[in-house]
């Protein structure tokens, strides 16, 4: 851990209080366990759930680590800050989620 990676949480936490209306607390819980989550998907496959747009729970397996994900040509696409993109492992494609939609790390 170091002081820009607290500073990362922070404006997650901060986006999540404007954006979604959560409060401090709850926004905080948000920012850390999205943080937890990049953080485990750098180094492998990893279970989680997150809560699809229709309100039905999603049991995801993804990966972020270079040595799993495919290679990938440039991409034109503007970052959407609202949004978690990963290589679904069972679908082998690139998928993503609200960030503020994510419910559990396992």
């Amino acid at each position: 851990m170091n002081r820009s990676d607290f500073s990362s949480i922070m404006r997650a936490a901060w986006g999540f209080v404007r954006r979604n209306g959560f409060t401090l607390s709850e926004a905080l819980k948000q920012a850390w366990m999205l943080f937890k989550l990049k953080a485990r998907m750098a180094r492998g496959i990893v279970r989680f759930y997150f809560r699809k747009v229709d309100g039905s729970l999603r049991e995801a397996w993804g990966t972020l680590s270079s040595a799993i994900v495919p290679p990938t040509l440039g991409c034109d696409r503007k970052p959407n800050p609202t949004v978690q993109t990963y290589y679904d492992t069972e679908k082998a494609e690139w998928r993503c989620f609200k960030i503020a939609n994510l419910v559990n790390v396992a």
